[in-house]
């Protein structure tokens, strides 16, 4: 079954009672990223001679005429996805290690190679592998508990140090993120690689061994039984073999950069799965809100990509920064539906 499947306006749920407002500036800035396309380079033409504030039926009408709505299905036909959340934490560091500022936030090492098959083998395009020369044999990169054991011989350089070890997990889960100094100022980094290895949820693995019930293998609850357990810390952090490095970025008001190279905007940004929703492209969700059933449905722009966001009806909904958004992002694990909008002369992928 085709993943996009072409349907109408009438189609989207609670469509005309979305604000595109809203949804307006992170469009605009999806095309300066998507301008030189050429699929895209006369619709966001268009959106930039309407300005930055145009009314709301200006820009519904823009949509309307310029895009179609296309249904995203998954390979088995259905319409139903995973629809989870992500936010850009704020975390405690510093630039020298301490005994309070213990925990490296590394670089990309210098001994791993990025193996990209992409251009031979077209089944593998996006797809790249990471590992290390011994000898002359490539072989899987150090995981996160080998890393970890390294310490100060490890090929990662210390770009800062974290105060608390759960806070930067989950600042490598989100993939981005701000360290906030002692001073009061605060230094953004972003993703600039991954060991290679899958990632494995601490959570799941804390509901495996017994230690928490399902519901309550949440942030919260992960943070709260690491505090009451710090002798089993390691243990819980090395079950995941998975490990994000780092690179510093501009000082910037706006959000942090997501894989298409724009600022993600909070509540208007969507981590989508590449190789069935175009980067860029506008995108209705029609999820509901975390642990309820009350719906969210608005207008999304794909503007980032994660490690665990695989499939068709699949995406990771943006909250914002800090520690409520945190929260949000913590207890979203929702069922949700999704239609991309492409331009009209397009077509579908």
């Amino acid at each position: 079954m085709e993943a996009l499947q072409r349907t109408d306006w009438n189609d989207l749920p609670d469509w005309r009672s979305d604000d595109l407002a809203q949804a307006w500036p992170a469009l605009r800035l999806s095309c300066k990223a998507l301008a030189k396309q050429a699929r895209w380079q006369r619709v966001c033409d268009e959106a930039q001679r309407l300005g930055e504030t145009p009314n709301p039926g200006a820009i519904r009408q823009f949509i309307e005429n310029r895009f179609s709505p296309w249904a995203v299905r998954n390979p088995d036909g259905s319409a139903d996805g995973l629809i989870t959340g992500y936010y850009e934490p704020i975390i405690k560091g510093n630039r020298t290690r301490s005994e309070r500022f213990a925990w490296p936030v590394h670089g990309v090492p210098s001994d791993m190679l990025t193996i990209d098959f992409g251009d031979l083998y077209p089944d593998l395009r996006g797809q790249r592998l990471r590992g290390r020369l011994v000898g002359n044999k490539v072989v899987p990169y150090w995981t996160r508990a080998e890393l970890d054991r390294m310490q100060d011989r490890s090929p990662a350089p210390t770009l800062l140090w974290a105060a608390d070890p759960i806070d930067l997990f989950f600042l490598q889960v989100q993939g981005s993120g701000r360290v906030e100094l002692p001073d009061g100022s605060q230094v953004r980094i972003g993703y600039a690689d991954q060991n290679g290895h899958p990632y494995q949820s601490i959570g799941r693995w804390l509901v495996n061994q017994g230690e928490l019930p399902l519901e309550k293998a949440s942030m919260d609850g992960i943070k709260s039984w690491a505090k009451s357990n710090p002798g089993r810390l390691a243990e819980l952090l090395h079950s995941n073999p998975s490990y994000v490095f780092f690179k510093e970025m501009p000082a910037s008001n706006g959000g942090p950069t997501g894989a298409l190279g724009v600022p993600l905007t909070a509540g208007r940004s969507l981590a989508v799965d590449p190789r069935t929703i175009p980067l860029g492209a506008p995108v209705f969700l029609a999820t509901t809100t975390p642990n309820s059933d009350r719906p969210l449905r608005r207008l999304m722009l794909a503007q980032d990509t994660g490690g665990a966001i695989k499939g068709a009806v699949r995406a990771d909904f943006f909250w914002g920064p800090g520690p409520d958004a945190g929260a949000q992002a913590g207890r979203m694990r929702q069922q949700g539906r999704m239609w991309v909008i492409l331009p009209n002369e397009s077509g579908a992928l």
